[in-house]
């Protein structure tokens, strides 16, 4: 005769099966973790400001340094106790004027234009005689680098220095690395 129910079908468990499953239950029910879970996240807020630090240290300031052509001051001896020497320039710092540069304001079709004056600063024995036997260079470079300016790029804020940063970098790569020092703006006017 068939069961009625399924309940008749199945065998109530033992005690000893009862007492094997309420373990292997409970160990799956248990929350893993701890200590492992929280260490990924401890290395993490350990070595993360060790790592900032060492790569502002030894890659960010040294990059910048050259770039801007900063050369880095000797740190005191501790052992000595000596204080650093501050450099001395060799020869005095000479500005050399690059008047009235005039160039169309990118995207106006030639109804905007940039007038600027530049005074170009440098130290060196010959750096009046390099200026002055590379001035065609320098204001075609200069020039060239002023033409792709927008009148948005030229209205941001602090667009003198990125213009400035980036006529230092092509008249140093003109007149060689360390030649310029300073660019300066007496006259900068859009029209």
């Amino acid at each position: 005769m068939p069961p009625a129910n399924r309940s008749e079908i199945t065998a109530p468990p033992d005690d000893a099966a009862a007492s094997e499953a309420a373990p292997a239950a409970g160990a799956a029910a248990a929350p893993s973790g701890g200590f492992k879970a929280w260490l990924p996240l401890i290395i993490m807020v350990v070595l993360m400001p060790a790592l900032a630090y060492a790569m502002t240290t030894f890659v960010l300031v040294p990059k910048l340094q050259k770039g801007l052509g900063i050369s880095a001051v000797a740190p005191a001896t501790a052992t000595t106790g000596a204080k650093p020497k501050k450099e001395v320039a060799a020869t005095k710092t000479e500005s050399i004027p690059m008047n009235k540069l005039l160039v169309n304001v990118a995207g106006t079709m030639g109804a905007r234009y940039l007038l600027v004056s530049l005074s170009v600063a440098g130290s060196g024995s010959d750096f009046k005689a390099q200026m002055d036997a590379h001035d065609a260079q320098l204001r075609d470079m200069a020039q060239s680098v002023l033409a792709t300016k927008t009148l948005a790029d030229l209205e941001k804020p602090g667009a003198r220095n990125l213009i400035r940063n980036e006529l230092l970098s092509g008249f140093n790569n003109i007149l060689g690395d360390g030649t310029v020092a300073e660019i300066y703006f007496p006259e900068f006017a859009i029209q």
